[in-house]
């Protein structure tokens, strides 16, 4: 774990590591990659996907470098949506994809969106299992409905149904994200999975620093990849301020905790 300060006191990881097409080649085992904020690479024998990846033209300044830009990605079987919010669903960055990119899934509303923009868009329901190459990914529930509140985002009511996690299971071992959201107590009831893709954002529409410390006692011996921190320049904004030592520092098994830079794979 490598965490440094911003110039305004963040919390931000090493330098990025940047991607080539190595990254996307066949491998013997399954890799994942924190692409920064809430993007992830997920490279499990050769089936590559990307879940979240906000890799250009965000509205708000980067703390990051993105470890690889859309139009270098060489190949992607499937790009995966949890949510509406522009740091999870880059328009630009899924346009860009189009050529290199299979499939595109989301909840039935995102996928609509997606669609929308002259792509492929799958919609799917919560609890929904579908696959990809040898991967096997199910919608699971998410709570993260704040648009309800605002003036800007009245122009549809915002169910939960809008909003997902990701659980996958791989030949190598179960990875869940459970996205942006409260701590629902279906999160509590998962099975044992071998990494969770934590946010841990302090805010009430994400997880909160607490709930994140008990999702993480509720399956103690999965390891626990920080995201959705150190990316964007904004400390007065809760939603981007988790710190990883902070949370080592209350969780059992501390050293399950993993900051990687952005670019850098863990294998699984």
């Amino acid at each position: 774990m490598r965490i440094f300060k911003s110039p305004r006191g963040q919390a931000m990881p090493g330098p990025t590591r940047p991607m080539s097409g190595a990254d996307f080649a066949p491998r013997p085992d399954t890799a994942v990659t924190w692409l920064g904020s809430a993007g992830i690479f997920l490279n499990s024998r050769g089936t590559t996907l990307m879940v979240d990846p906000l890799l250009q033209d965000f509205d708000m300044p980067l703390l990051i470098q993105p470890p690889i830009l859309p139009r270098q990605v060489p190949q992607l079987n499937a790009l995966l949506i949890t949510h509406i919010d522009n740091d999870h669903f880059s328009r630009s960055g899924c346009v860009d994809l189009k050529e290199v990119c299979h499939s595109y899934h989301a909840p039935r509303y995102v996928a609509e969106q997606i669609s929308a923009l002259g792509l492929p868009g799958t919609g799917h329901d919560i609890g929904e299992t579908f696959r990809v190459g040898c991967v096997s990914a199910t919608l699971t529930p998410a709570k993260h409905d704040w648009q309800n509140g605002s003036k800007k985002w009245a122009y549809r009511h915002w169910e939960e149904k809008d909003y997902c996690g990701y659980w996958f299971d791989t030949p190598d071992g179960s990875i869940w994200l459970p996205g942006d959201s409260k701590l629902l107590p279906s999160h509590l009831t998962m099975p044992q999975p071998d990494m969770i893709l934590l946010d841990f954002s302090d805010n009430e529409w994400h997880i909160t620093f607490e709930g994140a410390v008990k999702l993480a006692e509720a399956y103690p011996q999965a390891r626990l990849l920080c995201i959705h921190w150190g990316s964007v320049d904004a400390p007065d904004w809760s939603t981007f301020n988790g710190d990883p030592a902070a949370l080592a520092a209350r969780v059992s098994n501390p050293e399950r905790v993993l900051a990687p830079a952005p670019g850098e794979s863990i294998v699984l």
